[in-house]
C-alpha cells in the first residue's frame, strides 16, 4: 500500500511540474507590443514580456530542483538571457543545463555554449564542444546541425577544415544538403 501511494503521489507532482512549465512556455510564446490573436496572454512590451518570463522561469527551476522541467526552465533562462545581451549570465545558465541536464537539453545547452564561445573569442573551446556534440549527437542536436555550425565558423578562419566538414553534407538529401551547398558556396577558391 505504501508503494501505491509513493506512486500515486510521484504521478501528481511529475503532472505539477509538467502544468507549471506549460504555463511557463505560454509565457514565452506570448506576443509583446500587441493583441494576442487568440485572445490570450500577450504583454505590452518585450521587457515586460521578459521580466515575467525569467519570474515564472526562476520560479519553476527552484521550486523544481533536480527534474527534467528544472533543467528546461534553466535552458529557457539561458535563452532569453542571451537575447537581451547578458551573455555571462546566459552562459551560467546553460553551463548549469549542460552539466546536469538529460543527454537532450545537456545538448542544446552545449549548442548555445559554442554560439557564446564563438561570440567572445574563445574559439577552441566552442570547437570542442561542437566536436563532441558531432561525437555524441542527441534527438535535439544532430551530427549533421553541429558539423553545419562549426563549418559556419570555419569558413573565414579554416576554409580547409570547413571543405573538409561540408563535402560529405552537400550531397545529404533535405535541408542539410542545401544548408551545406550555400555554405560551401561561401567558402574562398581553392
Amino acid at each position: 500500500m505504501l508503494f501505491l501511494g509513493y506512486w500515486v503521489y510521484r504521478g501528481h507532482q511529475r503532472a505539477a511540474r509538467q502544468a507549471a512549465l506549460t504555463e511557463a512556455i505560454k509565457v514565452q510564446e506570448a506576443p509583446a507590443g500587441g493583441v494576442s490573436g487568440n485572445g490570450g496572454l500577450a504583454f505590452p512590451n518585450q521587457e515586460a514580456k521578459d521580466v515575467e518570463a525569467l519570474r515564472v522561469f526562476s520560479d519553476l527551476q527552484s521550486e523544481y530542483s533536480g527534474s527534467p522541467e528544472s533543467q528546461i526552465a534553466g535552458y529557457y533562462l539561458g535563452a532569453i538571457k542571451a537575447d537581451q545581451g547578458k551573455l555571462a549570465d546566459a552562459e551560467k545558465s546553460f553551463l548549469q543545463v549542460a552539466q546536469h541536464g538529460n543527454a537532450e537539453y545537456s545538448s542544446l545547452a552545449k549548442l548555445s555554449l559554442a554560439q557564446i564561445y564563438f561570440s567572445d573569442g574563445r574559439n577552441p573551446q566552442a570547437e570542442a564542444m561542437l566536436r563532441d556534440l558531432m561525437a555524441h549527437p542527441t534527438a535535439f542536436v544532430s551530427k549533421d546541425q553541429a558539423t553545419l555550425m562549426l563549418a559556419k565558423y570555419l569558413i573565414a578562419k579554416n576554409p580547409v577544415e570547413a571543405r573538409k566538414l561540408l563535402d560529405p553534407l552537400r550531397t545529404v538529401p533535405g535541408t542539410v544538403g542545401q544548408v551545406a551547398l550555400t555554405m560551401y558556396a561561401d567558402l574562398p577558391p581553392k
